[in-house]
């Protein structure tokens, strides 16, 4: 009986896990699907927002680094309003533009949250990776909030921090 249940709970962890994997795949943006045309003549304001990242931490000294998976969110924080965001370029600690996500206008929908994530393993930011975001909006529209959460796991250790994007224009 005991070995039963051991074979039913291993068969009910590999198969959680499997439609885990199956979410997130569908989670992901395609950003694609989300281009939205702007006019030129639509009355809306523009603004541009700075976001630090950390990909990597200094642990110790100066000389050993951790990385970090970072969850970079777009938020649209209008109950009425579509936004768009017009760009969302990626640099490293040099100011080097890593990548950027979309280059045409992509809609967030009234209170929906985009995701950028930054693995791991993807050291390329370093420790002072950032990303500047341009976007636009509705007069008399919140401005949409982008947030960061950085964390890793080894062993029995957890470390957690955030940040938020400030306006720069």
């Amino acid at each position: 009986m005991k070995k039963i249940f051991v074979l039913v709970w291993l068969v009910l962890v590999c198969v959680s896990c499997e439609n885990e994997n199956k979410q997130d795949e569908l989670k992901k943006v395609n950003w694609k699907n989300r281009v939205a045309k702007v006019s030129p003549t639509d009355s809306l304001e523009t603004g541009e927002s700075y976001l630090s990242i950390y990909s990597q931490i200094y642990s110790l000294s100066q000389h050993k680094r951790y990385n970090l998976t970072a969850m970079v969110s777009l938020r649209n924080t209008s109950k009425k309003d579509t936004i768009y965001l017009l760009k969302a370029d990626y640099y490293d600690t040099h100011g080097e533009l890593i990548k950027t996500y979309f280059d045409q206008p992509v809609y967030v929908s009234p209170m929906e949250t985009l995701e950028i994530v930054i693995d791991e393993g993807d050291i390329s930011g370093g420790t002072g990776s950032n990303f500047l975001f341009d976007w636009q909006i509705p007069q008399n529209c919140p401005e949409p909030l982008f947030e960061a959460v950085m964390s890793s796991t080894v062993g029995s250790q957890g470390l957690s921090f955030t940040t938020q994007a400030k306006r720069i224009q």
